[in-house]
């Protein structure tokens, strides 16, 4: 038995988000190489720090950091399956 929407929950929705801008920036990365004439889908903007903060306490090291490299499938990846979680 299917119930639609009642035990979707939220960490399944950030792992679909997740998994649709992995796939749509593969899928963006092959068709970029392979077609010179959609070369402009591998084009990708780092958005995020670009150096990591080093935190020395002494006893250990913390390095955070964080960067995003999107492309326009990776948005229409993420798109497909927010379209995809919500139908099914």
């Amino acid at each position: 038995m299917f119930v639609r929407g009642a035990e979707k929950s939220i960490s399944f929705l950030w792992f679909v988000i997740f998994l649709g801008a992995v796939c749509g920036s593969l899928i963006g990365d092959i068709l970029g190489d392979s077609l010179s004439i959609l070369s402009f889908l591998k084009n990708s903007y780092s958005v995020g720090m670009s150096t990591p903060i080093v935190l020395n306490l002494k006893i250990m090291v913390l390095t955070l950091g964080l960067n995003f490299n999107i492309n326009i499938m990776t948005i229409i990846g993420v798109i497909m399956a927010i379209i995809l979680y919500r139908r099914y």
